[in-house]
């Protein structure tokens, strides 16, 4: 299958280098979440492995060529990175037959992707009565045309409701069983960390990260488990011995940091401390992902004192 392969990309505009010497690859068969502050060069990191901007140094390559040299390229790559991109005075479903005529895709696959992307009741409306979340539909539609290997998506969830937050988490899955490459950029963190596997970060234009998820996370949000109980004297015992310290919260219940909620409850059971209840508040992409990106951040607001 096709890989999307970055080897030591560098781009400069004047002075500024907004893609510093980035090698990473994107596999097939998984989401790549691609995540970085504003600023940090995820678009134009896009922008390279499309051949829309040329880098001042390193490649960029789809399937081992680069993506200028594809022939008929929607057939290999389908990508959106600006929703806006279609012609306004076009109805959507002409807006997609010029791009399946300029790649040689049957003229069936523009009602198959209409229908796919829910959007074939409006296709004959211009696309300038469009809604953001309509366009953005599209914009993926446009994506699908070709059936491709490879998916590229920037920011595909924006202006979409909360239908259609669910269906391109689901369309993304999808794509991603049927062993195809998907690299999705987004800003949000609790989306990506529901479609995601594997995760590239940057920050300044470097890579921060290149690992799967959970272990980005884990690496950096130490686990606590919750618990309450009817007994707090019995239970800070038992974690003492064990090596625990609690700490008790407002609202009743204990917290134990870097735990894991199995061994919690094996040790308190086994003693004989009531359990009211039990969870584990396992860290989440958003914590780890501030974590990391805290000082890589462009524009950032200052703190606000209480």
């Amino acid at each position: 299958m096709t890989s999307i392969d970055v080897q030591n990309l560098t781009k400069e505009y004047g002075t500024r280098r907004a893609v510093d010497d980035l090698t990473f690859t994107v596999r097939p068969g998984r989401v790549t979440g691609f995540l970085g502050p504003n600023g940090a060069g995820k678009s134009t990191t896009m922008r390279l492995v499309l051949g829309l901007d040329r880098p001042t140094s390193g490649t960029a390559a789809v399937g081992g060529r680069p993506y200028s040299v594809l022939h008929e390229p929607l057939r290999h790559v389908g990508a959106l990175l600006d929703a806006r991109a279609a012609h306004g005075s076009r109805t959507a479903r002409d807006h997609l037959r010029v791009l399946a005529a300029s790649n040689r895709i049957p003229a069936r696959r523009v009602d198959e992707v209409l229908e796919e992307t829910g959007i074939a009741s409006v296709a004959r409306r211009r696309v300038r009565t469009y809604s953001l979340g309509m366009r953005q539909r599209l914009g993926i539609a446009a994506a699908l045309l070709g059936d491709p290997e490879v998916v590229m998506l920037d920011e595909p969830s924006n202006g979409l409701d909360p239908e259609g937050i669910i269906w391109i988490r689901e369309l993304l899955r999808r794509l991603a069983a049927e062993g195809r490459t998907v690299l999705v950029s987004s800003h949000l963190m609790n989306e990506t960390a529901s479609f995601a596997d594997h995760l590239v970060v940057l920050g300044r234009g470097r890579l921060l990260a290149d690992t799967p998820m959970r272990e980005f996370i884990d690496a950096r949000v130490q686990p606590s488990v919750r618990i309450r109980t009817s007994d707090a004297t019995a239970l800070k015992a038992v974690l003492a011995r064990h090596g625990h310290d609690a700490v008790e919260g407002d609202d009743g219940y204990w917290t134990v940091p870097h735990a894991r909620v199995d061994d919690i409850g094996r040790a308190v059971s086994a003693a004989g401390v009531p359990i009211l209840e039990l969870s584990s508040a396992e860290g989440t992409l958003e914590q780890a992902y501030l974590d990391l990106t805290a000082a890589e951040a462009e524009f950032t607001a200052p703190d606000q004192e209480a």
